[in-house]
């Protein structure tokens, strides 16, 4: 997944992806091509999964 796709499916810019991309705990790019660092779709969603934060669950009504 490039930045553009990443942006997509988190529903942010390929701006806030890339400062999301300098952090520590952003996986490491499969590769670097020449329109830019590639990811693991399953490293991604890895990382999504680990930053969601549980929803408490709601009263019965």
């Amino acid at each position: 997944m490039g930045s553009g796709e990443i942006a997509k499916r988190l529903g942010l810019s390929r701006q806030r992806v890339q400062q999301l991309a300098e952090r520590d705990d952003w996986p490491e790019p499969f590769d670097e091509l020449a329109m830019g660092r590639v990811w693991l779709i399953e490293d991604i969603e890895l990382w999504i999964h680990q930053q969601r934060t549980p929803r408490p669950e709601e009263p019965p009504p």
